[in-house]
Formats: structure tokens, sequence, C-alpha cells
């Protein structure tokens, strides 16, 4: 599965990931987060566990991303 974080039998693509966070490929790492604790935090307040749980999977699979892009190969 190109791009995707496996977890509990869920996966998730870079590109639905970009999209839950409204984030493009050029989005630096900081930015990245800024939008996930401004997600996550609206989420927790509104109660909405399934938009909070699809928050974290996209910033788990960036960090994925990021952190082979940041890796010298």
């Amino acid at each position: 599965m190109q791009n995707a974080v496996r977890k509990a039998g869920k996966s998730i693509t870079e590109q639905e990931a970009r999209q839950i966070l409204g984030v493009t490929e050029q989005t630096s790492w900081e930015e990245i987060v800024q939008k996930y604790d401004k997600l996550f935090e609206n989420n927790a307040k509104a109660g909405s566990f399934y938009l909070q749980s699809k928050v974290h999977r996209a910033k788990e699979c960036l960090e994925e991303v990021y952190r082979s892009k940041s890796t010298p190969s």
C-alpha cells in the first residue's frame, strides 16, 4: 500500500491525510503540527471522537512520510 500507515487494521493514504489536515506536499512539518493541534483541539471540544481520530491518523501518516524524507537513503 503506497504511503499508508496500518494500525489495528485501519489504513490511511498520504493523499487522504493531506486532505484531512488541509495541507499540501510543500507544507512544512511545523505547519502540519499547527494544523493538527488546532483540528485535534477543536474536535475535542466539540466532542467528535471520530473526527479527532481521523485527524490523529492523518498526522501519524504524514509523520512517517516526513520521517522517511529526512532519513538519507
